[in-house]
């Protein structure tokens, strides 16, 4: 399986010594950090030296007598039976969070012996409630994994051609290719992007079984509600967790309170939506009344909307029928078009990081699905799911904000005008070579 941040992992990796911290992979669970540090051990070190902190009882309080890393690298070398070169080693710690001190030792590989190369891994949750440690500021550097994207999709599906030609960013080429394109997107809509999910697409082409398997990680999830966090949230993670479709699935996708249940007020949540965006589970898109630099100077917090993680993840909390994969466009529409929002979402997460908004007006039923803040440039982004382009909202926000440009996105095939340049939902990945 290719994942795209590997390139991220091999430039770290050739950082000099000096320069280079110890990596910390975030992500939620079952997004892939274990197998991608795993298999960069493999193809880029002579050896790797894995310690599962959840299996690995002898080692758990390995950190808790000293932070003398000569001691440390004994213990490790001991108990993988593989010795550790500087520069030839990879030092592995996955499910740190069992280990205890282990994120605070981290500082000290930097400190002391900062010619090995040390990863980090665990579960998000996890992490976060690590209440053993002290956390080492400035000493270690982040990679954060995601579900795969559609590119990455793409190449699993073994359809490289596709991915260097969408990466070319010839859209006269790009639309004689069209129909592959939506048919692939249809199905990376149902199948997502969670890695084992991937895999078992690839494999056995069931949707069945992709389904058995996004319900099995779901479960998984909430077991993890009542395993890491303060017992007193953990229903009201549920609630909030379990709403989230329906949220989105509404004509105005804007996160409302009381439809978790009636007389839900913000104060009783705020600490439950903190916790599922802290484990990655949930990104959170906050509302924008002006599309000006900064961005965040126009920002209101307290009204926003709330997605999954991954489109496919979406899908089986919906319910979403494998029916609607042989039904056209229709899949594109399903649940007012929610689940293109939230593929769009996703994508741009790959661009801008989590610096994304959406923007309407303080008098106005307008709005603009996502506004990023991309090389200098505010970048507004209008969604639809179909191919019916009639839209007032683009005008409303043209009037008020006289953008540069407008990105629209849809079931059309592109076309750049002066102001508006309408990008199909397939190509969404170059947004950055068009603007």
């Amino acid at each position: 399986m290719k994942r795209t941040i590997y390139t991220q992992l091999k430039s770290w990796k050739n950082t000099p010594d000096s320069k280079r911290k110890p990596l910390i992979l975030e992500g939620a669970r079952q997004v892939g950090k274990t197998w991608l540090a795993q298999e960069f051990g493999k193809r880029e070190f002579k050896s790797c030296v894995e310690i599962n902190f959840e299996d690995a009882e002898e080692l758990v309080n390995v950190f808790e007598i000293d932070f003398d890393i000569n001691r440390i690298l004994l213990a490790l070398q001991s108990y993988s039976g593989v010795k550790i070169v500087p520069g030839e080693t990879l030092i592995f710690f996955d499910e740190i969070q069992y280990a205890r001190r282990g994120l605070l030792a981290l500082k000290y590989f930097k400190e002391k012996m900062p010619q090995y190369h040390v990863i980090a891994a665990g579960s998000l949750l996890g992490v976060i409630d690590h209440k053993n440690d002290s956390f080492p500021v400035g000493k270690v550097d982040f990679l954060e994994v995601k579900p795969l994207c559609f590119e990455e999709f793409l190449l699993a599906m073994e359809k490289d051609g596709l991915v260097e030609l969408l990466h070319s960013a010839d859209f006269a080429t790009i639309t004689a290719f069209k129909n592959q394109y939506i048919d692939l997107l249809r199905q990376y809509y149902y199948v997502g992007g969670m890695p084992e999910v991937v895999k078992c697409f690839v494999d056995e082409r069931d949707y069945t079984l992709v389904r058995k398997v996004q319900n099995a990680i779901l479960k998984s999830y909430e077991h993890d509600f009542s395993k890491h966090p303060p017992r007193e949230i953990v229903k009201r993670m549920m609630l909030l967790w379990n709403s989230i479709p329906a949220q989105l699935a509404k004509e105005n996708r804007k996160f409302v309170y009381s439809a978790i249940k009636s007389g839900a007020r913000a104060r009783d949540f705020e600490t439950a939506i903190q916790w599922l965006c802290d484990a990655g589970l949930v990104y959170k898109v906050t509302r924008i009344n002006r599309g000006e630099l900064p961005l965040r100077g126009y920002e209101t917090p307290d009204v926003f909307k709330l997605y999954v993680l991954d489109i496919g993840l979406h899908g089986a909390m919906s319910g979403l029928d494998s029916s609607t994969l042989v039904k056209g466009n229709d899949l594109f529409l399903q649940y007012k078009g929610a689940l293109t929002e939230q593929f769009v979402m996703q994508e741009l997460l790959l661009k801008v990081g989590k610096e994304i908004h959406y923007w309407s007006p303080e008098q106005s039923v307008a709005e603009m699905d996502f506004v990023i803040q991309f090389k200098g440039k505010v970048i507004p982004v209008e969604v639809k799911a179909e191919k019916n382009l009639r839209a007032k909202s683009i005008g409303v926000y043209i009037a008020q904000n006289n953008p540069e440009t407008v990105i629209r996105t849809s079931m059309t095939d592109f076309k750049q005008g002066e102001q508006v340049t309408d990008l199909p939902l397939y190509g969404i990945s170059v947004i950055d070579k068009i603007v």
